[in-house]
């Protein structure tokens, strides 16, 4: 079962949640919150899967809520909703640690296999929209960013890593990584895994972020 914790300050909007995600056998409701303090001393005390994280709330936003139960170390992951497509806050999201957005008006099939796509450290968007996502994500970005020195997140990767962390922020899916680099799918299972492990990186949406972060690509 995969528990999620709804955040939104909507009572009506929580109630859609509940009942949508509540006719799954493999979801379970961990809890409500209705504003971002809530969403954090919940998601410490419950532990769920995924929190479902609205970003404009009264009080603490979704943004610093996300920022607050990613920085906690927990295995929590947070897909945040947001009311326009690449809205300016699902940037702000993304650089919190969140693993993922939707918009609100997602057909439930969608929102249902973004929940578990980010529950199993998947991306919530799909690969062909991942380039198009970052990139609009680093022109947010403030020009003080650009790194001193190279990365440490991806000093320890091999020639292999490096070049398939690379063409993931391309928005290559794993078949086409398999595919064109003439690899067993299962290998590139591994290579993914392991450049999770040594860059830090929470899920896939999170090593692009690394990605554009060490300008191994650059945005369109």
């Amino acid at each position: 079962m995969t528990s999620v914790l709804i955040v939104d300050d909507q009572p009506m909007q929580r109630f859609g949640f509940r009942m949508l995600l509540e006719s799954q056998d493999d979801l379970t409701v961990a809890g409500e919150a209705g504003d971002g303090a809530e969403a954090v001393r919940l998601a410490t005390r419950l532990h769920p899967d995924v929190v479902l994280m609205d970003i404009r709330m009264p009080g603490l936003d979704g943004i610093e809520a996300t920022r607050r139960i990613v920085e906690s170390g927990d295995r929590t992951r947070v897909l945040i909703l947001t009311t326009f497509d690449l809205d300016e806050y699902a940037y702000d999201g993304l650089r919190a640690g969140a693993s993922g957005f939707l918009v609100k008006d997602a057909l439930p099939e969608e929102l249902l296999s973004g929940i578990r796509a980010v529950a199993t450290g998947d991306a919530v968007v799909a690969p062909s929209l991942t380039r198009r996502l970052l990139d609009a994500y680093v022109q947010h970005l403030p020009a003080t960013h650009a790194p001193q020195g190279p990365d440490p997140r991806i000093a320890a990767l091999t020639d292999r890593e490096r070049e398939i962390l690379t063409v993931i922020a391309q928005g290559w899916t794993n078949s086409e990584i398999a595919a064109r680099l003439h690899l067993a799918e299962s290998t590139v299972k591994t290579h993914v895994s392991r450049i999770l492990a040594k860059t830090g990186a929470r899920d896939r949406v999170q090593a692009v972020i690394v990605a554009y972060d060490a300008k191994l690509v650059e945005p369109a």
